[in-house]
């Protein structure tokens, strides 16, 4: 009997500073990709032409028409509806502060079906399906990044709650503590998100602290305090990065760690800009914060790295289509 070759699938990666669209086989495999950087004034719209932009690139990449593709699958920040396919107060992006039909957008423009789910989810799920969550069947995925966002595999299967469950980056780790980029006060993304951390560096720079990290953004002509630019201020021995760096981490740890006091999962996966940079580099000093948390302490959970790499955002959007 001859079965019917699958379509190869697309994936967006909507992120803060990039948009990372792959086109993947049935097996996971990655056919074509292509990176555009994220715009950083205009409004949604711009974003969804430079998102349109992106995936027909990876198109070409895979020699396949956009229109043959079974489906396009989105990642994105903010309260994404899998239902309506709208996108609502996606903070983190140009003018987005209230709803915007994102899927019926990229629909017109590519010509074929489109579904969007939160980015992190999204990515927790590739992690799951083919990479370091694979092993487990109860995930908490903490995407360490632009914000800090969470996703969950419960039993083998997604959870969204009603809609808006996993945004771990905005538990509070400290009552009244520093403002947020959501406007309350002491999330755990006020502390950890890199946008949070570069307007804390902004600001202590700017009251005489010293640091070379806005030397190295504009040596290396870079717009925001990159993870990359992060990287290399840390093996410079910047004091003022290491310190914000050493914050996050101790917040990230409180946080996590009160998380998998609720749900108890098997595995934490770290993935994020942030955290596949330097999730193996602190490592020890992350599981060391949520030890310092956990109510069984004597059985952690396993704490990995995501091992997709870049492409995990768009991989994991693809799935949309294989659910």
């Amino acid at each position: 009997m001859i079965t019917k070759k699958a379509k190869p699938r697309g994936g967006i990666d909507l992120g803060g500073t990039k948009i990372q669209a792959a086109i993947v086989d049935d097996s996971g495999k990655v056919l074509g990709e292509a990176r555009r950087p994220t715009p950083t004034s205009g409004d949604p719209q711009d974003v969804a032409g430079e998102m349109a932009a992106a995936l027909r690139e990876a198109a070409d990449d895979a020699g396949v028409e956009t229109t043959s593709l079974e489906g396009i699958g989105v990642g994105s920040p903010g309260d994404a509806d899998e239902r309506t396919g709208v996108v609502s107060t996606a903070r983190n992006l140009p003018g987005w502060e209230g709803s915007f039909p994102l899927a019926e957008t990229l629909k017109e423009a590519l010509g074929t079906e489109v579904r969007v789910g939160n980015d992190v989810q999204v990515a927790v799920e590739g992690e799951y399906h083919l990479g370091a969550g694979s092993p487990y069947s109860s995930v908490l995925g903490v995407w360490w990044g632009t914000g800090v966002g969470g996703g969950l595999i419960l039993d083998g299967k997604p959870w969204l709650g009603r809609g808006a469950a996993g945004e771990i980056g905005h538990m509070v780790v400290k009552r009244g503590g520093a403002k947020c980029p959501c406007g309350r006060k002491g999330c755990m993304e006020a502390y950890a998100g890199r946008a949070a951390m570069e307007a804390e560096a902004r600001r202590q720079h700017e009251e005489g602290v010293k640091t070379d990290l806005f030397k190295l953004m504009h040596k290396h002509e870079r717009e925001r305090l990159t993870s990359g630019i992060w990287e290399r201020a840390l093996d410079h021995g910047d004091p003022l990065a290491t310190s914000l760096i050493e914050r996050a981490i101790e917040m990230l740890g409180t946080g996590v760690a009160s998380a998998v006091n609720l749900i108890d999962p098997e595995a934490v996966v770290i993935g994020g800009g942030l955290g596949e940079r330097f999730g193996e580099r602190y490592m020890d000093a992350l599981s060391k914060e949520m030890g310092k948390h956990l109510f069984v302490d004597e059985r952690p959970p396993a704490l990995k790295v995501a091992a997709l790499g870049d492409l995990g955002g768009a991989v994991g959007a693809s799935l949309l289509f294989a659910r």
